[in-house]
This record gives structure tokens, sequence and C-alpha cells, in this order.
């Protein structure tokens, strides 16, 4: 309703101006949807304008007044509005209620740049000598290690750095914005498997590649943005905070097991299976109960240490596991190891070379519940 885009590579529920600019349209839509009375907006801001128009229309056919005061409202909606006001007056006058605020000062915190386009935010953050974790703070609404290649195509930084860093984006060239690598297609592979495997989105590849559809012909050369600095740099990508999300409770006296979201899963399933609420397990996947599942999305949860048979009917548990290659180590010995196919080996790490190495690190997709 209020223009807030939302994709893999960007939210703007999350980004500073363009959230505060929405908020400020509801509350202006609110306080015409109820004739100018802000006590009104208020609560329907905390609640919804549903939920006031209801208790207005219950108290109009009940012929009883209509303003806040009177309505019957849900308990947080009748603290919220109260309490919006009389936050209002202690900043209006602290000293008719003895308090000493703090001094804010009024100066420019951050200013809007223009980058022109799609560019690393590892980049970014070094032509504008910032911290990357201090311009993720300004900018959150970056999901990913760039900014979105539709756009918006601007960045907040430190207001005193904003004229340093327009003058480094004029001197970098269009094609050093972001860094990129050759990928040759190789048999059974789908833009779907290699954006999987890069990280970036198929329309991502599209638009790099200029390919309209889905076919590719294996031989041929892909160019795929990448990130420029390690994945650990960007801490605030929504990679990273749902990583440290999903091991929030490591060290405790739980234990995580890894689901992997099959057709047809949903969160009450899932949370009856495993013995824990709906609302925990979307907790700790940075979810609402009421988002959609994909298949093939892993989500955490975690169990009680001594609650470990609460795996029910053998479905799989499916757990993402590293492994480092061992001297004697053969495709087959770790296969059987792990009960997994050799051919899914091959496929999860893009084996085309008839013998392992030791040392060499491989990705496997474990069922925890099969494994001796």
């Amino acid at each position: 309703m209020f223009d807030l885009k939302q994709d893999w590579w960007y939210d703007g529920r999350r980004d500073v101006v363009d959230s505060t600019r929405a908020a400020l349209e509801y509350l202006d839509q609110l306080n015409r949807m109820f004739d100018g009375d802000w006590l009104l907006a208020l609560a329907a801001y905390n609640s919804g304008p549903g939920t006031v128009l209801k208790a207005v229309r219950r108290n109009q056919a009940a012929g009883k007044p209509t303003d806040f005061w009177n309505l019957d409202l849900p308990r947080e909606t009748e603290a919220y509005v109260p309490k919006m006001f009389a936050l209002g007056k202690l900043i209006h006058s602290p000293e008719q209620y003895g308090i000493e605020l703090p001094e804010i000062s009024t100066e420019p915190y951050f200013a809007v740049v223009d980058t022109g386009g799609q560019i690393d935010l590892a980049q970014a953050a070094e032509l504008a000598d910032m911290d990357l974790s201090d311009l993720y703070l300004l900018n959150p609404g970056y999901n990913q290690w760039a900014t979105n290649p539709n756009g918006p195509h601007r960045l907040l930084v430190f207001a005193d750095r904003a004229e340093l860093f327009r003058e480094r984006l004029t001197e970098l060239p269009t094609d050093s914005r972001m860094a990129w690598q050759r990928y040759t297609i190789q048999p059974g592979d789908s833009l779907l498997t290699i954006a999987r495997q890069f990280n970036v989105t198929v329309e991502t590849i599209r638009q790099a590649n200029e390919i309209n559809g889905s076919l590719i012909r294996a031989g041929d050369a892909l160019m795929i943005p990448t990130a420029s600095a390690d994945s650990s740099e960007y801490s605030m990508s929504a990679g990273q905070r749902l990583a440290r999300r999903q091991n929030s409770l490591a060290g405790g006296d739980r234990t995580r097991i890894d689901h992997q979201v099959r057709t047809g899963d949903t969160f009450w399933d899932i949370s009856r299976e495993y013995d824990v609420s709906v609302q925990s397990l979307a907790r700790w996947n940075n979810m609402a109960p009421k988002d959609v599942l994909r298949p093939g999305q892993t989500l955490a949860v975690w169990i009680d240490q001594d609650n470990t048979s609460v795996i029910r009917n053998n479905r799989e548990v499916v757990r993402k596991v590293g492994y480092v290659v061992r001297q004697g180590d053969s495709l087959y010995r770790i296969a059987n190891k792990f009960n997994v196919r050799i051919a899914d080996i091959e496929r999860w790490n893009r084996i085309d070379q008839k013998y392992l190495q030791p040392g060499q690190r491989l990705t496997l997709y474990v069922d925890v519940t099969r494994i001796q």
C-alpha cells in the first residue's frame, strides 16, 4: 500500500528512509480516516483501523460515545495511546516533571548518496571510509552483500563522508562496482542450481548474461556477480542474521536439528513432530508463524538433549554436514558411512575427478536418523 519494495536483495520495511516515509503516510491516512482524531488514529496504528472501526460501530449501535476513552479496544491499545501522549508531554516539558533530558545534536547524522547503480557493500564501505557494519546499520534494508540491481540506487553514509563517497564513486569504473566470477556450465546444471551455488537469484544471472528464458547449454560460460569479501564480513546481511538467530541457543542444554521443509509442511506440522511450540519454531528462524514455508528451506529446530527420541514416524531429518577427506577415503566409503548416494555427493560438490584428495572439503546433506 505504501510502496515498500520487498525482494531477495532488499526489504523496504527495514529501510530507514522508506519505512519512516511509509509510517508518516500511514499515520496521515489514519488521521484523515478518523476525521482528524489523533487518539483514534494512534489506536488504529497500534491495533489496525478495522479493530477501531468495529469498536466505533459497536458503540454507535449501543448509543454510546465513540471517542477513544469510551471504546472497548485491546488492552495493549488502551495502554499504548496514553503512553504515547504521556511520552510527548515529558519530552515537551521535562522540567515540569523534574526530568533532565540529554542534549541531542540537530546536525544531520547521515546523508543520502545516489550510487547510480548496483554496488558491492564492502566496496562501498571502503569508498566511504566506513566500517561495513556501520554501513549496514544505516542501510538495514539491503539483505545481501550488494545493493539491489533494480534499485533503489542509494546509500546512507555518515554526513561527513558523503562528499568523499560521491567523489570516489565518480572515479570508479562501472564494471568495477561488483566482483565477477566466470562459470562454465556443467551437464545437468540449471539456472536455479547455479543461483543457489553462488547465492544469487536466477533473475540476477539472467540480467547479467542477457538471458531471456531458462535455456542454458553445457560448455557455455556465465558471468556471476559475487561478494568481494568473505561472507562473514557481511555480518548484517539476511543470511548472517538468520544464521545468528538459528544458532542462538548453541552451548545450552538443547540440540539443534536442521529440518528440510517438504511440500505441504506447515509450522504446525513441524512443531508437532519435534514437540516444540509454533512460536519458538518461527522465532528460531527469523520468521512469523503465518509466514509461508518453501520446499527445500532449512529450519533450525532446538530440542532438549534428553528428548532426541521425539523424531517421529521415521521421517528423515536432513542436516548439512561439512566433511574433511582423510587419507584412504573414497566416495564409496564416505557414502557408506553417512548412508547417502555417491551420485549425490558428486552432485552436491560438483566433483568431476575420480579420486579425492586428503584435506579436501565436502558438503553432505545427511539424514541424521539413518546414521548408525
